[in-house]
């Protein structure tokens, strides 16, 4: 079989044939390489693999076929140097910041942010002596002011979670640099096929590939690709060292998923689009955050720095919590669970679920309030979707206007 270049393919065309292992039996795809540990043919050549003088595989945690032709497919659809896949997405979170940040060191990170990443910085690394400081990036000003002379870090996502703010990665890239930190960009809302934060000046870019990159809720695991060989040999270390490397199965489902990334994306977010635009026309709901909507805060930096605005929308309700509690115990068609970016719709609420450690003063601080509810648009009928959510909403009120929820293949 031969071996394609894709370095100058199109993205569509990189999803399918970048990181390809080429084997002795030409298989078409990635094989399993189920195994922990690899024999060596002579001492030597054992020794001069652990020596790394000479190239191959000696034990899974530190390498495996399978999870190096992942890990070379995400460095090239992210545009770094390399890839470096993990057990889990907070497996990432927690590399990137032990590899990077050292005792006495600052970092300055999204207010909005995942949970547990603000949380393993503020209640974990805070006991050996890391400091952080959580601000609005999406406002630059915000960000500049929170810099210290110790900074040595700033880290976002490319689209908050769950709020929908989006960050200037260009301007925050700059700040960071002036100050001679590195920027850490959580790429998972919008994967490479989106945005690429490395082309914008991020210098690390993390994912829960769990999320769109598997996208069919059946894989945990994690990514992270540093833009320099620099940064490679002070992050890979330290994943073997914390065992938290990817098994091969779950590197073969991701392997699988990322080829249908382009396809499942533009189902998506072509039904948020319709999805965010209706529930913005609807009585019962406060407001609507969809960075695709021209009512949101950065719609025109979105269109600047994505080439799609994604599948993740946050609204709330005029009845606050108890409103959105009855809208999530009363869908049909989405399922009620964390996580996101998968074939199929799923809705939770973040101040009760996945924020539910951060203290009730910080959510609130940083715009994820009680009623905020977070929808995960999947490839479903968006007629059915929009009914499913037409027949919950009807359950919190009386439909104003005198409407009745359409019925579009959701029975009561």
């Amino acid at each position: 079989m031969s071996h394609i270049d894709t370095k100058n393919l199109g993205f569509d065309s990189k999803v399918i044939h970048s990181g390809a292992h080429h084997d002795a039996y030409g298989s078409a795809t990635v094989p399993i390489y189920q195994t922990s540990t690899f024999a060596f043919d002579n001492a030597q050549q054992g020794a001069d693999r652990f020596a790394g003088t000479a190239s191959g595989f000696i034990y899974t945690r530190l390498g495996n076929p399978t999870i190096n032709a992942l890990e070379r497919q995400m460095a090239e659809l992210e545009g770094g140097f390399g890839g470096i896949a993990m057990s889990s997405g907070m497996g990432s979170v927690s590399t990137v910041y032990l590899a990077l940040l050292d005792q006495g060191a600052h970092m300055v990170g999204s207010a909005t942010v995942y949970g547990p990443s603000r949380l393993l910085a503020e209640k974990h690394l805070s006991r050996f002596g890391v400091e952080s400081t959580w601000v609005d990036t999406s406002n630059l000003d915000s960000l500049r002011k929170a810099m210290r002379p110790n900074t040595k870090m700033v880290y976002t996502e490319t689209v908050a979670n769950p709020t929908m703010d989006v960050t200037d990665i260009r301007g925050a890239a700059e700040i960071a640099h002036a100050n001679n930190a590195l920027l850490v960009v959580d790429n998972t809302f919008a994967s490479p096929y989106l945005h690429r934060p490395i082309e914008h000046g991020a210098d690390v870019v993390l994912h829960s590939v769990t999320k769109f990159l598997n996208g069919h809720a059946d894989v945990v695991g994690g990514v992270v690709v540093p833009k320099t060989e620099a940064l490679f040999r002070q992050l890979r270390p330290m994943m073997t060292t914390l065992g938290c490397n990817m098994d091969p199965h779950q590197a073969y489902l991701v392997i699988r998923g990322i080829k249908t990334l382009a396809l499942r994306i533009e189902r998506a977010q072509a039904n948020a689009m319709r999805i965010a635009q209706w529930l913005e026309q609807q009585p019962q709901v406060e407001w609507v955050r969809y960075i695709g909507l021209p009512s949101h805060p950065q719609h025109e930096l979105a269109k600047v720095l994505m080439s799609g605005f994604g599948s993740m929308i946050a609204f709330e309700l005029k009845g606050g919590l108890e409103a959105g509690r009855t809208v999530m115990d009363s869908v049909k068609l989405a399922t009620l669970a964390v996580s996101l970016g998968g074939v199929e719709s799923l809705i939770e609420h973040p101040a009760s679920m996945t924020h539910a450690g951060v203290p009730r003063d910080h959510r609130i601080e940083a715009g994820i309030t009680d009623g905020l509810v977070r929808y995960s648009v999947g490839i479903e009928d968006v007629d059915d979707l929009i009914a499913d959510l037409a027949q919950a909403l009807d359950r919190v009120g009386d439909w104003a206007r005198g409407k009745k929820a359409p019925k579009v293949g959701i029975a009561d």
